[in-house]
């Protein structure tokens, strides 16, 4: 691959791209499947992926012909292996020492600092604050140099054809669930905290009303079940768990409409289209050698399940078991390991697949626009190369190209709209990994890369494990407008004194612009922006209930618009992995994972829980 001309913009993850905004660059390749733990061999050229086009019928699509089939996971955090075998060390990996030997980072001219030892502990999930919950790793940026760290790792610094019939036709008229727990304000205060009493009865003046509670009536298999959403659509709120998906009212959490599925539901987008529409992923068998190749549109105002399709598995290093959905405008895209198509979300016709050429995309991210992630063969397949593309959702054609510096990986990506992406670099030793955080301009080129200066930060992200693929999206703490992205630090105390800030980054120059400490002993996280401000969740404590904020761009104190239920803070306070949505003046908050030791205690397990003024 040609070396970018000298006169191009410096900064960014490496060198930038030598293909113009205007100028559609080469397609990139998808990096080849292996098993999570790849077995030792040497390194060689990946073969060339075939051709992927969906197929009809659920059927029992042939195993890959590597012989990996669908490989047992040790937990959600094991190492997943590289584009081309090398395995990595995920964020939440194993704690480095103190004092490890940074490594210059991908932008040239920054010096990297002595990393921060970080407390997190290998292997676990992102928190709640559910006893087994794991903490989320800790990302430090050093004064000097801005150094980054996550979770003790070192970070460089931010100075088809359509199938007949739909899977399953929605069941019922609306009811009342049973599992739906409401109160009517009229008690005497003696309840709400887990009694199952009126959820309402303890509500004192100026706090807002407890809608209801939800608890899980799904018969889960033993390792329980991961949630998807929620989606708030017009007066529905809307979650997937297990082999169903189910519509609740906003205000009063009856069921609406209950969408069954043959297998267990195994993606989504983390988008709805404009007009109420979604397609999640759905397995094409029971067992563990399912593969996540079945897509089923339904529309979420109606509950009425739409067209679905096929995904083709292939064989061998193309073989493809795990897929990602993103949605941007009418285009849903699915993509994974060296797969990729757009279909529309609307009638299910395909767009466009992944293309011929060196650089292969494998992981998108939705929203106002379609950004995503390429793998490329490069002459050394101990070298990593990926790019960074804004795609036409119509044509999946890239409108430019941002090329990373060898070995560099596209990680996550904040905000499509200002562009804010998340990279980084692993090494064969721990202490050596880097992270950096970048913003682009509209036309691709670098913007800025943020410097965090000496505060410590901790996006929070998805837990949901993809084998052979990618979830760009999927991160709470932050938020941007135009010219500042606004993201949370770590807690800076431990125990009841637990707080937080946020912290306004320029956009233009990565530096910050302030700093918003939280109310004493509260810890917030930045949801999205509302009305010009930036909308945050107040965590509930033990003794004082949630509550939403707002911020304005300028900084300043939090502003509490909804102060939640002290009666009801332990409850609130109980949510494994939390997931947000706020709209049309109600806040939801739901598990990010359902489980529990035996029958009984998964059914007294708090799903989903709403709140409005």
């Amino acid at each position: 691959m040609t070396q970018p001309p000298s006169n191009q913009p410096q900064g960014g993850f490496g060198a930038p791209q030598d293909v113009p905004p205007a100028q559609p660059p080469a397609q990139p390749p998808a990096p080849p499947a292996q098993p999570p733990t790849a077995p030792a061999q040497p390194s060689v050229p990946p073969t060339a992926p075939q051709q992927g086009a969906p197929q009809a019928g659920y059927g029992y699509p042939q195993q890959s012909q590597a012989g990996y089939g669908y490989p047992q996971q040790p937990g959600p955090y094991a190492q997943q292996p590289g584009p081309y075998g090398q395995p990595q060390p995920g964020p939440y990996g194993q704690q480095p020492g103190p004092y490890g030997q940074p490594q210059p980072g991908p932008y040239g001219g920054y010096p990297t600092q002595p990393q921060y030892p970080g407390p997190g502990t290998p292997g676990q999930p992102p928190s709640g604050n559910n006893p087994f919950k794991g903490k989320p790793g800790v990302i430090v940026a050093a004064a000097a140099a801005a150094l980054l760290v996550i979770g003790g790792i070192s970070w460089f610094a931010l100075s088809g054809d359509e199938e007949p019939g739909p899977i399953a036709k929605p069941t019922g008229s609306p009811s009342a669930s049973a599992s739906v727990d409401q109160g009517d304000g009229s008690g005497d205060g003696g309840g709400g905290r887990d009694s199952g009493d009126d959820l309402n009865a303890g509500r004192k003046p100026g706090e807002a009303k407890v809608n209801w509670l939800l608890k899980n009536t799904v018969d889960l298999p033993r390792n329980g079940g991961d949630v998807h959403g929620p989606w708030i659509v017009g007066d529905t709120v809307v979650k997937g768990m297990y082999k169903s998906v189910v519509g609740y009212g906003l205000s009063d959490g009856k069921e609406k409409w209950n969408v069954p599925l043959p297998f267990e539901m195994c993606a989504a987008p983390q988008q709805v289209s404009s007009t109420g529409q979604i397609v999640i992923g759905v397995n094409d068998k029971a067992g563990d050698r399912a593969d996540c190749l079945v897509l089923q549109q339904i529309d979420l105002k109606t509950g009425k399940p739409g067209w679905k399709k096929t995904l083709q598995k292939g064989t061998g290093f193309a073989s493809l078991s795990d897929i990602t959905l993103a949605i941007s405008g009418n285009t849903v895209t699915a993509a994974g390991t060296s797969n990729s198509w757009g279909f529309s979300v609307s009638d299910g016709r395909q767009l466009f697949t992944r293309e011929s050429g060196n650089c292969k995309p494998y992981a998108y991210a939705g929203g106002s626009k379609l950004i995503a992630a390429y793998s490329c063969r490069t002459s050394n397949y101990d070298i990593k190369q990926e790019q960074l593309s804004e795609v036409d959702p119509t044509t999946g054609k890239p409108k430019w190209t941002y090329k990373l510096k060898p070995d560099w990986e596209v990680d996550k990506v904040y905000s499509v709209d200002p562009l804010v992406v998340s990279a980084k670099q692993d090494s064969d030793d721990d202490t050596q990994d880097k992270w950096g955080i970048q913003a682009f301009n509209a036309n691709g080129t670098p913007r800025a890369m943020l410097n965090g200066g000496a505060n410590k930060f901790a996006p929070n992200c998805s837990s949901k494990f993809v084998i052979f693929g990618k979830n760009l999206q999927g991160c709470t703490g932050m938020a941007a407008d135009a010219n500042t992205f606004y993201m949370a630090t770590a807690d800076n105390t431990s125990g009841l004194a637990r707080t937080n800030s946020v912290v306004a980054f320029d956009l233009n120059t990565g530096k910050i612009k302030w700093t918003a400490p939280a109310p004493a002993e509260r810890t917030v996280t930045p949801l999205q922006m509302q009305g010009g401000n930036v909308l945050l969740y107040m965590d509930a404590k033990y003794d004082k209930g949630g509550a939403l904020a707002t911020l304005s761009p300028s900084g300043g104190t939090p502003k509490v618009i909804q102060q939640h239920p002290a009666s009801t803070s332990e409850i609130e306070n109980d949510f494994y992995s939390p997931h947000y949505a706020y709209a049309n003046g109600t806040f939801v908050i739901a598990s990010g994972r359902v489980s529990a030791p035996n029958d009984a205690e998964e059914k007294e397990t708090k799903t989903m829980m709403a709140f409005s003024k």
